[in-house]
């Protein structure tokens, strides 16, 4: 009976590998895929440290330029200067997320006004709605500048384009502006509409992300972490995910990386992570005086997560508004500059 025959390093050795035999384009356009699908950086930079092959296609300009927000999820205490290179090198591929990602980084943390909002403005060009959207908080608060460099109109014409293309958050401040009159002439109705035109697709994003069943289960006020964002139809919605960028505004300076200063604040909103970059800068609540906001939305989201619950007593809402608390809505809360 004959025995079948070890295999030994040598005969493993002389198997080929298929891997070798794929065409180049083929691996790139597959990189592509998961370049654009990873959930986590880790996605992409262990598939990068696999061997030479997959480090040398990683780097083609295909793979970068097709990079998603999660796989450039950089988090603050991981940057350096190789991170640095690597979002340029995204940046040069083409790639608009990166160029938002970078441009807030280097307006914000880096303090190189000048290059952050051209890197914005180079992914607001191709339509990118959170750069058109940052660009209009900065035009409002004349960020970078001084108080006389607001360009009211500039921003209400970025968040009008914003709001075009899909952003919630420019829709809702689009809408403020109109109801004040703010940067453009007053339309209390047309602002009005705009206003619930944000809520309805906030409601409807989070309806057709979850099943009824899924929504049950997840939802904030059955799991016990406590109800999130209260849309003006009455439905409890919790809260959307914060952008990777805003993560890391938020890291880079509650960890220390970045000094604002004592007369320099941060954006009470939660989900932002925006610094001032002058003292009084951002506009506070009218009423407490204790929390501050980059925009009009911020204001508004905060208020319905967190703030209506600890600016005033109901006690005083039923005296300010001499009632039974029905006629208390959103705008209640005025913002105003110092």
């Amino acid at each position: 009976m004959l025995r079948k025959k070890p295999r030994t390093r040598s005969t493993l050795a002389e198997k080929p590998d298929l891997f070798d035999d794929l065409p180049d384009d083929l691996v790139v356009f597959v990189l592509g895929k998961l370049s654009a699908s990873a959930s986590h950086p880790s996605d992409l930079v262990s598939i990068l440290v696999t061997c030479k092959r997959l480090n040398r296609l990683g780097a083609h300009p295909l793979v970068l330029s097709k990079a998603g927000p999660k796989a450039l999820a950089i988090k603050a205490k991981s940057w350096s200067d190789s991170v640095h290179l690597f979002l340029k090198r995204c940046v040069d591929a083409g790639n608009v997320e990166a160029s938002f990602i970078l441009g807030m980084i280097r307006f914000y943390c880096l303090q190189n006004r000048g290059s952050g909002a051209s890197l914005m403005a180079k992914a607001a060009i191709k339509s990118h709605a959170q750069a058109l959207y940052s660009l209009a908080v900065i035009q409002f608060n004349g960020s970078g500048g001084s108080k006389s460099d607001k360009n009211l109109r500039a921003g209400v014409a970025l968040c009008n384009r914003a709001a075009f293309v899909g952003h919630v958050d420019a829709l809702r401040e689009l809408g403020h502006c109109l109801q004040d009159g703010y940067g453009t002439r007053q339309n209390i109705t047309l602002g009005r509409s705009l206003l619930v035109q944000a809520n309805a697709r906030e409601l409807a994003s989070v309806l057709r992300s979850r099943s009824s069943s899924t929504w049950h289960r997840s939802h904030p006020c059955v799991n016990g972490s406590g109800c999130g964002l209260l849309s003006d139809f009455g439905c409890d919605v919790p809260a959307r995910e914060v952008h990777p960028v805003n993560r890391f505004l938020k890291e880079w300076y509650v960890s220390g990386l970045g000094e604002l200063g004592q007369e320099l604040r941060m954006c009470s909103h939660s989900g932002c992570g925006r610094p001032e970059t002058r003292p009084h800068e951002f506009r506070r609540c009218s009423v407490c005086g204790t929390v501050n906001y980059c925009s009009r939305g911020c204001q508004a989201l905060d208020w319905k997560v967190r703030h209506k619950a600890e600016c005033v007593p109901m006690e005083r809402w039923l005296v300010d508004v001499g009632g039974d608390g029905d006629d208390v809505v959103e705008g209640m809360v005025e913002v105003e500059e110092i």
